[in-house]
């Protein structure tokens, strides 16, 4: 055989290993989700977005805004890109703790081509230097929500989704990727980020509704996205990172973005 022939070989080998063992990751991703989603889930919090918010939400940002609607619950930060006041987060009131799953859809309403939509899970202070652990007493120090108060002040994990840079790009590719902040080893955002990051995902088109399901299940964060057109699971592992289980949940608008969120809702596992 001559040397092409054989390397010509060795290049087709590789390909076909490299896609069985990605056809089997991702077969794997979706047993292990489909195991998760069957667990025997209790719902113990459901808002369908057309009644008061307030009921079972609170905000960080003075500029943004949070409507009801009959469709749903819009969230929208403020419209200034560049501008630290325009960021715009909703909390819920309720803290929960042990494995969750949380479902809602999800309709994005702007069509901006950087920055990020962050989702919160298991968020509480640092506790010292006045950043008690429950986030809501010191919620005044973050009327202007910039993102360094967050990474460097709470445990939560953390998930971009309808997610884009923060420059301007020719072709812009939405993502959506995982972290579990650390703030007590002083140093931001390095070393939180979770295995898995997943780019140009065909998600999260403007006015096209997307359901949205997240769950944390033992030591590994799944979020299941479809519409009318796919349906895909991502997955990142949380066992290099120390476990949480307890605390509140949010969504986080960087300035510019606006969504509407339908039908939320929040489960944990029933006791047997």
């Amino acid at each position: 055989m001559s040397n092409r022939l054989r390397n010509l070989t060795d290049i087709v080998l590789t390909i076909g290993l490299f896609t069985s063992v990605s056809l089997y990751a991702g077969e794997n991703i979706e047993s292990e989700f489909a195991i998760a989603k069957s667990q025997n889930w209790q719902r113990v919090l459901h808002d369908p977005g057309t009644d008061n918010w307030e009921k079972n939400w609170f905000t960080d940002g003075e500029v943004g805004y949070v409507e009801n609607t009959p469709n749903g619950m819009i969230i929208s930060a403020g419209p200034e890109a560049g501008n630290h006041t325009h960021h715009f987060v909703a909390w819920t009131k309720e803290v929960f703790s042990g494995d969750l799953r949380i479902d809602f859809t999800y309709t994005r309403l702007d069509d901006a081509t950087k920055f990020v939509n962050v989702f919160y899970l298991y968020a509480t202070g640092l506790d010292h230097n006045g950043f008690s652990e429950d986030i809501y007493e010191w919620k005044e120090l973050r009327k202007e929500p910039y993102m360094r108060h967050y990474f460097d002040n709470m445990n939560a994990y953390h998930i971009s989704y309808a997610a884009y840079g923060l420059e301007d790009e020719e072709t812009p590719k939405d993502y959506i990727r995982a972290r579990r902040y650390m703030p007590e080893m002083g140093k931001g955002l390095s070393g939180t980020a979770l295995e898995g990051d997943y780019s140009d995902t065909g998600f999260f088109a403007p006015n096209v509704p997307n359901q949205v399901t997240i769950i944390k299940y033992g030591d590994n964060l799944w979020m299941e996205v479809s519409n009318e057109h796919d349906t895909n699971v991502f997955e990142w592992p949380t066992s290099s990172h120390p476990d949480l289980k307890e605390g509140r949940i949010g969504i986080r608008h960087m300035f510019t973005r606006k969504a509407m969120y339908e039908n939320f809702s929040v489960s944990t596992l029933a006791s047997n």
